[in-house]
């Protein structure tokens, strides 16, 4: 699993920083983004979905957004 820390930056930011790493992982890879923008909790999984990633789970512990990279 990579992490990306976009903890502190405001939407679009997280989402513009996932758009760009993504592409660089295998397919198959999880992605877990780090933001702490109230907004993300809606952009990443609305992305995932305009881009066919899949969204696979808000993180628990903190604020987290898992996508796993299908394409």
């Amino acid at each position: 699993m990579e992490v990306l820390d976009c903890r502190g930056q405001r939407c679009p930011l997280p989402v513009i920083a996932l758009a760009r790493r993504l592409p660089e992982l295998p397919v198959g890879t999880v992605l877990r983004v780090l933001a702490d923008d109230p907004a993300a909790a809606v952009d990443i999984p609305a992305w995932c979905r305009m881009r066919a990633q899949e969204f696979v789970a808000t993180t628990p512990e903190g604020p987290g957004y898992d996508i796993r990279r299908t394409h």
